[in-house]
């Protein structure tokens, strides 16, 4: 049976389970990890993590899930997680001081032990390639332990993190969003949003997720409205459609005379003498509406085409060595495959 695991900061894996009966939901188990062993929570089970897996961007894949639950965790197991939860946030300093004394041009997010202790986690946004190689060197020596340095972007960093939003409730990304999609400035245009920066930003700096998975609601709901703008025959001849309000379902018309009348929606379509009136919109169009007039520091709350890179990590090597290391290349952050480094040098890249 498939089972999804979540671990700190929302990162979620799958694992078989080999036993008679499934975990419970939320029960924390110890699953086999690379080298060594880890502890987080069941997410999922059976087909809605079969599900899970197909549709997220941290599943398998066409890849076999191979790695499998060892046991369930018990309070000893769940005492020394917490110890480790602990000291995260002191490791993340000491990591911080060396990437000061190092010079790097890299902002380090969060730390994470893993439950085995056999490997130190740390999460990083930069806007360029970071040559690491001598930080690698510096943290494997600290901390005597297997490294890994990974980027990540601007809205992984607040879905780990978490916090409180503008609307008083827990990030989204970080309580129920399973997916970070990329928002374009045409769905907030689309919804009449103020294109103020403070307004339809989140904590990561970009467009707020709510715009992109609203914008449905939107689409859908605006093609009950006559479109604005158009001229309509309504029971008092020709009209201009002002504006429409979806929520209160009223249009607002303008005559040849110049009197301006708030109609509900029902009456109109009673008067224009139709059931429905639809007119053609979709996702496509809100997503590729013009952003002429807006300001530039508006268009860069959008999400860019180019994804924010990881860069896999590096391990503490075995002996000195002096052989010459490539500076790490980016690969996309939804590429959940991690490449280890060669156990007599620390590689990333």
């Amino acid at each position: 049976m498939l089972v999804e695991v979540c671990f700190k900061g929302n990162r979620k894996e799958f694992f078989l389970w080999e036993g008679e009966h499934p975990p419970a939901l939320r029960s924390p188990v110890i699953v086999e990890a690379d080298r060594g062993e880890d502890l987080g929570h069941v997410h999922a089970i059976g087909d809605l993590a079969e599900r899970r897996a197909r549709g997220t961007s941290h599943g398998p894949g066409d890849t076999p899930v191979t790695q499998t639950i060892r046991r369930p965790a018990g309070p000893e197991d769940l005492k020394r997680l917490r110890d480790l939860r602990e000291q995260d946030e002191a490791a993340r300093r000491k990591a911080a001081e060396r990437v000061k004394a190092n010079g790097l041009a890299m902002k380090l997010s969060d730390a994470e032990w893993r439950w085995d202790r056999r490997k130190l986690t740390i999460y990083f946004t930069a806007e360029k390639r970071v040559d690491f190689r001598n930080l690698v060197r510096e943290l494997a020596t600290t901390f005597r332990t297997r490294i890994e340095l990974k980027q990540i972007g601007v809205r992984d960093e607040a879905r780990r993190l978490s916090g409180i939003g503008r609307c008083g409730r827990e990030y989204c990304s970080a309580s129920w969003l399973p997916e970070l999609r990329p928002v374009n400035l045409g769905v907030a245009k689309d919804q009449r949003l103020s294109l103020n920066p403070s307004q339809i930003s989140g904590a990561c700096g970009r467009l707020m997720c709510c715009l992109r998975y609203e914008h449905e609601f939107y689409v859908q709901q605006r093609k009950r409205f006559p479109k604005e703008g158009k001229t309509i025959a309504t029971a008092k001849g020709q009209e201009k459609v002002m504006a429409n309000d979806i929520f209160r379902e009223r249009v607002t018309l303008r005559g040849e005379d110049g009197e301006v009348r708030v109609v509900p929606l029902p009456e109109l379509r009673l008067e224009m003498g139709v059931d429905r009136v639809a007119e053609p919109t979709g996702e496509e169009e809100a997503l590729g509406a013009p952003l002429e007039g807006v300001s530039e520091e508006v268009i860069r709350l959008q999400d860019t085409v180019e994804l924010p890179a990881w860069i896999p990590r590096a391990e503490r090597p075995a002996a000195a060595s002096t052989r010459q290391l490539p500076v790490a290349e980016s690969v996309p952050p939804d590429d959940d495959q991690d490449e280890e480094a060669e156990d007599d040098a620390p590689v990333a890249g």
